[in-house]
């Protein structure tokens, strides 16, 4: 009995396990379209709207995915509360303390960062056109990620059972 209660929790541990990872492989291109979307009302904001730079950052915030949104908000409240000395600055801490929270990569947090540099330190047609770039470029990774994620999502979450069945077979 206390046997098939063990097999019965491997079995289901590894499964978990599994679904955990292949979750990752199927949150990245959602976050990573938020992203996209995020940044296209930045530009909007900033070239048509005229916005200042922490009140866009509000508004994106309020606008996309919880995990994307937050890392706006919490730059736009340093920037507010002037903890942060730039938007690049209000933007790197965020992504410091939030970024482990969502299922985005370092290729995402580099084009991020290098947006971080331009904004609010330069005119509007420059920020325009750093918005677009880095739009161009997260529309690639976007791409790339979809990819991954047919690749790899079902084989984790089937190697999450079929693992766990393995050394339940061994275990008897």
């Amino acid at each position: 009995m206390v046997k098939v209660i063990g097999a019965v929790l491997i079995l289901f541990s590894a499964t978990m396990v599994g679904w955990q990872i292949g979750r990752y492989y199927a949150y990245r291109p959602v976050q990573l379209r938020a992203l996209l979307v995020a940044l296209q009302m930045l530009e909007t904001e900033i070239v048509y709207g005229l916005t200042p730079l922490h009140r866009a950052f509000v508004k994106v915030g309020h606008r996309v995915s919880e995990d994307v949104g937050k890392m706006f908000l919490l730059a736009a409240e340093l920037l507010i509360t002037e903890k942060a000395q730039s938007a690049e600055d209000a933007l790197r801490q965020a992504m410091g303390k939030l970024w482990t929270n969502t299922a985005l990569r370092k290729q995402e947090r580099d084009v991020l960062a290098s947006l971080g540099q331009v904004l609010g330190s330069s005119d509007r047609e420059d920020q325009e056109k750093h918005l677009r770039l880095a739009v161009t470029h997260l529309r690639g990774l976007e791409e790339e990620a979809r990819a991954e994620q047919e690749k790899y999502e079902k084989m984790y979450k089937s190697l999450g059972f079929l693992g766990g069945l393995l050394v339940v077979i061994l275990m008897f």
